[in-house]
């Protein structure tokens, strides 16, 4: 393998890569990068498969995992929830490890080890001490390349799922953000959950989730990352054996797959707006109100000032109306998501079933308030410190850097320094702030209620 310096100084722009080569993306040598960050490396595997990792010797844990560049809307109608159902059953059995032995391998070496699907991604993981990064990494890459996906684990790992399903449903809060996302983008895959639902995971048949097993878990959907006290060169070493035993280290010259990006992207769902309540016996309503967001893309340094602005923290807009001068919610935050082609953003209040009608009123009204007269020069300063503040001190975890090197590879595209991107957060400006706003708040309102109501009347008048 070849070893050469990406040609980008700052190094955000991941190098169009050939199997067989090595690049350093990130150094603290070079120009313009602070020492927060350490040497990123990333080498294309003969195959497709992507290892990235950053060295961090001041740690002695590293956090390795392995990702595929599959999720929950990539499935079709009949196929929802398999990309988590899958997750699930990796932990179970492969030719060499059952579930025993795959948990008890990393218990041994005092390790963590769990997984995730989200709607773009599925991630395996794992955090050890840096002398048993083999021990993990070989467990890792055993289950998401040999594992059996047995008749028995199916049927026994199906009983699960269901209970997890059930027990997301018993929280009013996970209900109410299901809610919102649903009421949205109604039976598109973004739309559908991640989970599937009970009917959907009841009729997934063994042969289904082997096949998904086979055609996603491709060597050039697969990215190694990596962050800790790790020695690159050796971390190649022992993923190219392991891929090698399984047999997706053959040599040819496949490339990786591309970022998932709206350009990637055939059927961009429609964004629907309306009034939507489950009436279930609480204490509590839960209230999503939100509009369409963005994708990811450029102004993703504004969205969050956005954000922040209006409902991150206890001195943000709503924080400071809903709460401390109405004492009408304990929670109240503001959030966003980003996918390659679609996005949301939402405000979460959880008060009185009384309060929500009034609740709905105050948190359209700040909103528009914020698309009309844009943010003070004092507000962007305090997003722009708590923003930047949470993007370092989230550094000093090996986990949110490992995540950070995968999410540019498979999502992105992209990996800026530190430096680079507080310079991006520093040059937003209030006017692009107040033309976001604008653009995003012309959308009329959605609002997802879980909690007691049986009438609506008030809550649809609060956002005519």
């Amino acid at each position: 393998m070849t070893s050469r310096r990406a040609g980008s100084p700052a190094g955000w722009a991941l190098p169009v890569q050939h199997p067989g080569t090595t690049h350093t993306l990130l150094s603290p040598q070079d120009a313009g990068i602070d020492q927060a960050l350490g040497t990123v490396r990333r080498t294309v595997l003969p195959g497709g498969v992507r290892v990235i990792t950053e060295k961090l010797a001041t740690v002695r844990s590293v956090s390795v995992g392995v990702w595929a560049g599959v999720g929950s809307r990539d499935e079709t109608p009949a196929l929802a929830g398999a990309t988590h159902y899958l997750e699930h059953l990796l932990f179970k059995r492969t030719a060499r490890r059952d579930a025993l032995a795959i948990a008890a391998e990393i218990d041994a070496v005092g390790g963590e080890l769990n997984g995730f699907t989200t709607k773009e991604l599925t991630c395996y993981y794992a955090r050890v001490v840096d002398e048993d990064v083999p021990v993990a990494l070989d467990v890792l890459l055993d289950m998401v390349t040999s594992s059996l996906v047995t008749d028995d684990d199916v049927d026994a790992e199906r009983h699960v799922v269901l209970e997890e399903i059930a027990m997301n449903a018993d929280d009013p809060a996970d209900s109410a953000h299901e809610l919102f996302t649903q009421s949205m983008w109604g039976s598109s895959p973004v739309g559908r959950p991640v989970l599937g639902t009970a009917a959907s995971i009841e009729a997934l048949r063994p042969h289904q989730l082997r096949r998904w097993y086979r055609t996603r878990y491709t060597a050039p959907h697969l990215v190694v990352a990596a962050a800790g006290n790790l020695e690159h060169t050796a971390l190649v070493r022992l993923v190219r054996a392991s891929l090698a035993a399984a047999g997706l280290d053959a040599g040819d010259d496949s490339r990786p797959a591309p970022p998932r990006t709206a350009a990637g992207s055939t059927r961009r769902p429609r964004p629907r707006h309306g009034v939507h309540v489950i009436d279930r016996p609480a204490e509590q309503a839960n209230v999503v109100v939100g509009v369409p967001g963005l994708p990811r893309d450029d102004r993703r340094w504004a969205l969050a000032l956005l954000s922040s602005v209006l409902g991150d923290g206890s001195s943000s807009r709503l924080f400071q109306s809903v709460r401390e001068q109405r004492g009408l919610a304990y929670a109240v935050n503001s959030y966003f998501s980003s996918f390659a082609d679609v996005g949301e953003f939402g405000v979460y209040v959880g008060c009185q079933p009384a309060k929500v009608g009034e609740v709905v009123g105050l948190v359209g009204a700040e909103m528009r308030a914020v698309a009309e007269h844009g943010i003070t020069p004092p507000e962007l300063a305090r997003a722009k410190g708590q923003l930047r503040g949470g993007l370092v001190l989230g550094l000093e975890d090996t986990g949110a850097r490992m995540t950070r090197l995968a999410k540019a590879d498979l999502l992105s595209g992209e990996l800026p320094s530190l430096s680079e991107v507080l310079r991006r957060i520093d040059t937003v400006t209030a006017d692009e702030v107040h033309a976001l706003a604008a653009e995003l708040f012309a959308e009329p309102v959605s609002v997802a209620v879980v909690g007691p109501c049986d009438d609506d009347t008030v809550i649809r008048a609060a956002v005519a």
